[in-house]
Parts: structure tokens; C-alpha cells; sequence
């Protein structure tokens, strides 16, 4: 008997045994993904829905970001566009990169964390591995501590943070719990409040903390501030976890920016750390970063090591390469490392120079409020306050878009539009 014949009697066997067939064309039309819940949509990129929208020419978008020039474009910096130039005449090859990227790009992003003359890097106790970008360094970092760490698994973030931290850790499995850091009533730091909470963690656990530049506030500590929170760090046997995504975008000294980072490791402490190149080379789309774990000795660095690799392995393979011989380029050259270094600190000026004009402009406008925060905030975002009803005035009556927690992208801002904010939150607040 032929195969086909076989079949059309199995067919034939199990139309018998279902009513008219009825439980086939069940199977046949049910749906696999049936209990697959829509999602929210994203809250920032609901808002670059919405200002797309808008018809009205003095529309601002306050959401984004990423980095805009002072006509509100993007910008690719000249230093990018010169190393590119250098890659594409050596004529270089698509081959896979290994699993832990270029071992070059590696060392010079490790080098501009920590610095030329670092410690810990001549002692050769830096596992630094690509990743893509500061999202990928984070996620990696996460499935690493879940496996390894020794202690508890809960991870302590600020209030608030970059949104995506909190997903990120938790998709890794780990507990993530809060610590209090941003004072509404201030605009500013509660440092009384995050010193009471980060002495109740449980010893052993991890702790995460924004190296420069906070994402959503702006709000940094002083150094004073790093040094006292890195001794209860210490004596409350935490393990410290810095993401940095601003080196050099927040104050344009890469050095100045680096500091909790520096000095935590020179008070003795291991870390991870978190880099991308994202904000301050404006590689968005390439996705350049790296994670850095730090240990005792070269041998604990080449165990932890070989266990980055095998976290990387299932999850992405290896990191792309063209973003990376970009940053490779420009931090191996003199030059070009110097010309990057001038723009990223005109960038960061820029950023410095609008919050100065919002600020001064809000005083113009006849405001009565105490604006001194938006200055005293650093970096790319500004938490300026609004209540979300005001939020919501800005964007039904002036066409100024920004998330309802009233942070405002400082990119968004160019001396052709920053009066018109001004004179709409003067009208919002008053």
C-alpha cells in the first residue's frame, strides 16, 4: 500500500471519531498566541507618536534621547566621520568578531573609564567584555549576577531610574528593590533618605547607582557625597554596580565624569561596570558598550571571564563590529581622540548653555518660582517639576511633548525655541 493511501485512511479513521469532523477543524483554526495579551505602548515613543502628529510649526518634542544640534537635528560628530573614513580605506573585512568583540576596543573603553594609569588595570584584574551597547552591558551583567554572585539575589536601583533597568534585571531574574534618591519637594537629592535606605539593604546584596548624569533627573552627588555613600557601601558589605552612559556628555571632562566610578575602586571595592558609547560618540544605532567586572587577582579576572563568554554565547553570539572599530579608532589615535574629546565637551556645553537660557527666560517671563534646579541638574535629562496636569497644558495648548513625570530632554532645547518653552511653563505654573 502507497504512503498516500496510508494517509487518506488515517484521515478517513479520524473524521470517524469527530463528529462531522468538527475536532480537526478546531485544531486547524485554532490560534497558538490566543492568550497573548496586548502590551502598553511605550511612554517616550508614544510621545514622539504624538508630536509627529502635531500640525502646529512651534511644536517642541521633549522626549527624545538622543542628542540634537541647536537647529534640533541630529548630529554625527566630525570625529566619527573621520574614523569612519580611516575603516573604510583600510578596506577591512565583515568576519565575526570573537565572542567578547575587539579585543582593542576593549581596552581602550576600559582605559577611558578608569583611566590610563588605572590599578586595577595594570594588575590585570578587569574581565572587560563588548556588549551591545549600555542596554546589553546591563542585561549581561544581570544574567551574570544571577548565576554567580554569592549573595542575595536582589538588586537595589534609585527612585527613580532609566526605565529600563527595571525590566532588564528582571527578566535576568533578580529581585529588584528601591532605595530612595530623588526629593520632589527639591528638585534635588535626598540624601538623608538614601543614606536611611541603603543602611537597611541586606548586607551582600547589590546596589546600583548612576555614575554621572542621572537618568530621569539630573540630580548627581557632590563628591563628599560619593565618598560618604561609598563608606556605608562598604560597611554594609554591598556590592556597587555603576551603569555610565554620560562619560564626558554630563560636565565635558571625561575624567571629571569618572570620578565615583575612580575613587570607589580606589577605596577597595570590586564593581560592575556598565559603558556606552551611545551619548557621547552619538553611536546610537551602532550600539557600542562594554561590562567590566573587577576582581581580586588575574586569575579570579579569566574565571569570570570565561563565564561572560559563555552568558554571551547562547544570547547574542558576538557584538556587531562596525560601531566598535569607530570608538576603537578614535580612542587609539592622538588626534582624533583629541578632536573627540573637543566636541563631546561642546556638546556637553550646549546642554550646560540651554539650561542657563530656560532658566533665565522663566525669570524673564515674570515667574516667581525658584528655578535654580534646572542648572544645578546635570546631563541630558531635566526634572523640572511639573505636575502631570501641567505636563498635559504644555502639550494640549503649546504643543510641547514630555513624559508626565515632567522630565524634559535638554537636546529638545535650541536657542530658537527655548523662549517659547519658557513663556509656556511661565503660563502652566503661574
Amino acid at each position: 500500500m502507497s504512503l498516500s493511501s496510508l494517509k487518506m485512511i488515517n484521515l478517513s479513521n479520524l473524521l470517524k471519531h469527530s463528529k462531522n469532523g468538527a475536532g480537526i477543524i478546531s485544531i486547524r483554526s485554532g490560534s497558538w498566541w490566543s492568550g497573548v495579551q496586548m502590551g502598553p505602548p511605550d511612554a517616550i515613543l508614544g510621545v514622539t507618536e504624538a508630536f509627529k502628529k502635531d500640525t502646529n510649526p512651534k511644536k517642541i518634542n521633549l522626549g527624545v534621547g538622543a542628542y540634537r544640534d541647536d537647529h534640533g537635528n541630529p548630529y554625527v560628530l566630525p570625529s566619527v566621520k573621520k574614523a569612519e573614513e580611516i575603516i573604510m580605506a583600510n578596506n577591512m573585512n565583515k568576519e565575526y568578531s570573537t565572542i567578547i568583540g575587539i579585543p582593542e576596543f576593549c581596552t581602550a573603553a576600559i582605559k577611558l573609564a578608569l583611566g590610563d594609569n588605572s590599578p586595577v588595570i595594570s594588575a590585570k584584574r578587569n574581565a572587560t567584555t563588548q556588549t551591545i551597547s549600555g542596554t546589553g552591558a546591563l542585561r549581561i551583567a544581570g544574567a551574570f549576577l544571577e548565576r554567580f554572585f554569592p549573595g542575595n539575589k536582589e538588586i537595589h536601583l534609585p527612585t527613580p531610574t532609566w526605565g529600563n533597568h527595571i525590566p532588564i534585571f528582571q527578566d535576568s531574574r533578580l529581585t529588584v528593590k528601591r532605595y530612595r534618591y530623588y526629593d520632589a519637594s527639591t528638585c534635588g537629592l535626598d540624601f538623608k533618605g538614601m543614606l536611611e535606605d541603603i543602611s537597611k539593604i541586606p548586607p551582600k546584596s547589590v546596589i546600583l547607582l548612576h555614575a554621572c548624569a542621572h537618568n530621569p533627573t539630573g540630580v548627581d552627588p557632590k563628591p563628599e557625597q560619593w565618598k560618604e555613600l561609598s563608606a556605608l557601601i562598604k560597611s554594609k558589605e554591598l556590592f556597587p554596580f555603576f551603569d555610565m552612559a554620560y562619560q564626558g556628555f554630563a560636565s565635558g571632562d571625561v575624567d571629571k565624569d569618572a570620578f565615583a566610578v575612580r575613587m570607589v575602586l580606589e577605596e577597595g571595592h570590586d564593581i560592575i561596570l556598565a559603558q556606552s558609547f551611545a551619548k557621547n560618540m552619538g553611536l546610537y544605532g551602532e550600539r557600542v558598550g562594554t561590562v567590566t567586572v573587577t576582581g581580586q587577582n588575574e586569575d579570579e579576572k579569566n574565571r569570570v571571564m570565561s563565564q561572560l563568554k559563555i552568558v554571551i554565547r547562547p544570547m547574542y553570539s558576538n557584538p556587531p563590529i562596525h560601531g566598535a572599530r569607530i570608538v576603537n579608532e578614535i580612542l587609539n589615535s592622538q588626534t582624533l581622540k583629541a578632536d573627540w574629546l573637543c566636541e563631546v565637551k561642546g556638546m556637553a556645553d550646549r546642554i550646560i548653555g540651554m539650561r542657563t537660557a530656560l532658566k533665565d527666560n522663566l525669570k524673564n517671563c515674570g515667574s516667581q518660582k525658584d528655578w535654580s534646579h534646572i542648572t544645578d541638574q546635570i546631563g541630558m535629562f531635566c526634572f523640572t517639576g511639573l505636575k502631570p496636569e501641567q505636563v498635559e497644558r504644555l502639550t494640549k495648548d503649546f504643543s510641547i511633548y514630555l513624559t508626565k513625570d515632567g522630565r524634559i530632554s535638554m537636546a529638545g532645547l535650541t536657542t530658537g525655541n527655548v523662549k517659547y518653552l519658557a513663556q509656556a511653563m511661565y503660563e502652566v505654573t503661574k
